[in-house]
């Protein structure tokens, strides 16, 4: 990292969400705050998820199959809805994992020998005039 925060695109953040989350839980089980400060911690503060992205994120793997949830009340605590993930998640999460292995070697090859210290530049086709 440079230091500076980053911003990532809402691309980026959208295609990365669910194996995020899946890995995330397949870690242990979890709840909606502390999957987001998990994701924080986890970028170095570069991700900053809201509720608004996550919560309908897990109703949609929940629907697909991919995670349960159930309600859990912890001593002094309020109630929360926690999350765990079901075998199918974890397939999916390995079907996952090796897509991004792929794409991340093929950005790595595309990469190599442009140095960290130079900033990435987009050339024409025909590459410098």
């Amino acid at each position: 990292m440079t230091g500076g925060l980053v911003k990532v695109t809402k691309d980026l953040v959208a295609a990365s969400a669910t194996p995020m989350v899946l890995g995330i839980l397949a870690e242990a089980d979890s709840y909606g705050y502390a999957i987001i400060r998990r994701i924080h911690e986890l970028s170095g503060g570069e991700l900053d998820w809201t509720e608004g992205l996550l919560y309908p994120l897990l109703h949609r793997l929940e629907r697909l199959g991919y995670v349960e949830s159930s309600w859990q009340s912890v001593a002094g605590e309020r109630r929360r809805k926690y999350y765990s993930i079901t075998e199918s998640g974890l397939a999916e999460l390995a079907e996952q994992r090796r897509q991004w292995e792929t794409v991340v070697d093929a950005l790595k090859e595309i990469w190599r020998g442009h140095g960290d210290s130079r900033p990435m530049t987009a050339m024409p086709f025909g590459g410098p005039a």
